[in-house]
């Protein structure tokens, strides 16, 4: 089995991991410019998977497809949610741990990558075309109102996610 949307999707981890590596390179703040960059790319990687990777996965095995996604829409709509408020170091720290565990589940054997990769192999160049002429998310200016925080951890109670924890984890 050919693996070009694994590799399209895990290089494309790839460099958005490189944007927040850059936001995070100078010690104790946040460079805005790649954070900015960041945010886009991720936005836009999101954007892929639900609007395209998903319905054309769910398209052949309808059963199969619905009872992997939710926890990845969780996941998808918490990460969305930690894009919204001003970053800081721990809510930086908060989007790494998760997109940490994320990305492991959709690239790992029999993650979700390899399972959509078989069941759209008679539609990988088409669909390809669409993932490559996606275009960007909008991104509006990080939100300042303490509500934008406390919706985004709310967010990720949902998904399993405990912002205070993971914030108190040792690095």
């Amino acid at each position: 089995m050919s693996k070009t949307l694994h590799q399209f999707f895990e290089n494309d981890h790839r460099q958005i991991d490189l944007f927040l590596k850059k936001a995070l390179k100078q010690p104790g703040g946040i460079e805005l410019n790649y954070y900015h960059q960041f945010r886009s790319r991720l936005l836009r990687h999101i954007k892929m998977e639900e609007k395209l990777l998903f319905p054309t996965a769910k398209k052949v095995n309808p059963e199969l497809i619905t009872e992997l996604i939710p926890k990845y829409r969780l996941d998808h709509g918490a990460i969305t949610a930690l894009m919204v408020p001003v970053p800081t170091l721990s809510l930086l720290k908060v989007i790494r741990y998760i997109l940490k565990k994320h990305n492991i589940a959709e690239e790992e054997t029999g993650g979700l990558y390899e399972i959509c990769e078989s069941l759209t192999q008679g539609q990988t160049q088409e669909l390809l075309e669409e993932l490559r002429a996606t275009k960007e998310v909008p991104v509006h200016p990080p939100n300042t109102i303490p509500l934008a925080l406390e919706a985004a951890k709310r967010a990720l109670l949902r998904a399993g996610y405990d912002y205070h924890e993971i914030v108190s984890i040792a690095e």
